[in-house]
């Protein structure tokens, strides 16, 4: 997942599926102050390629990014010369500095396999907050919500490239297996690949327990970026 085919293509396909990043990284900089009015520190945990971290930077005076895919990652770098990104998974890792707000965007949270590894990146991202610092993540769908057998197809255009996108989901036990095929075209040429994510259907209790237990008060707001919402945790 997220190799050096998707990373080429990545921002292209969701800009043409309505994806505003830097709106979305506005709101989430909004909710952060509404809570803690004096954060000038956040840390983007799963920033890919830094298109939501560009407009933290401006938000924020300290803003830094970690990423575990490597394509990513250099995508982010290219963007954002001067801000540390970091190589780094979710689940376990140290950068020896606290953080008024850490965020993690756009479901990648739902990339962990087990509710044990959730609670782990939870707690992982609450042990880099200052006491009474802001936790935001943006799960992936609830049990109750997802839709066995959805087909998405987006079309996207662009400085003379073509992609086409593809998807179709199904339950696999406790989450959701996607299978997404891509047809991207230039001058080059036609070519095409296929990825497979498969995205674990945490329930909103679980989400709920793991804030809890890593040392954070914790509110579900509706709505959010993509319609799944967003976990809000004060640390406590």
């Amino acid at each position: 997942m997220y190799g050096e085919e998707l990373a080429e293509v990545y921002e292209l396909v969701y800009r043409s599926r309505g994806k505003n990043w830097a709106e979305e990284a506005h709101d989430v900089a909004k909710v952060i102050r509404a809570r803690l009015p004096e954060a000038d520190s956040l840390l983007d945990v799963a920033c890919g390629t830094g298109a939501h971290l560009a407009t933290f930077r401006e938000s924020f005076a300290r803003a830094e990014g970690l990423e575990i895919a490597e394509p990513m990652r250099r995508l982010a770098r290219r963007r954002l010369p001067g801000v540390r990104i970091t190589a780094g998974d979710m689940r376990d890792f140290d950068l020896g500095r606290r953080f008024d707000a850490v965020c993690c965007m756009f479901c990648a949270i739902g990339y962990l396999s087990t509710v044990a590894e959730l609670r782990a990146a939870a707690a992982c991202m609450a042990r880099h907050l200052t006491p009474g610092g802001v936790l935001v993540v943006e799960p992936w769908w609830f049990p109750e919500r997802f839709i066995e057998g959805y087909v998405a197809a987006d079309l996207a255009q662009e400085g003379g490239r073509a992609v086409a996108r593809m998807s179709h989901s199904t339950r696999q036990g406790d989450a959701t297996r996607m299978e997404v095929r891509f047809l991207v075209g230039d001058s080059a040429g036609i070519r095409e690949f296929t990825e497979i994510d498969v995205l674990t259907l945490f329930t909103r209790e679980q989400y709920t327990a793991a804030f809890t237990d890593a040392g954070c008060d914790v509110e579900y707001l509706e709505g959010g970026p993509t319609g799944r919402g967003l976990f809000v945790g004060i640390r406590r």
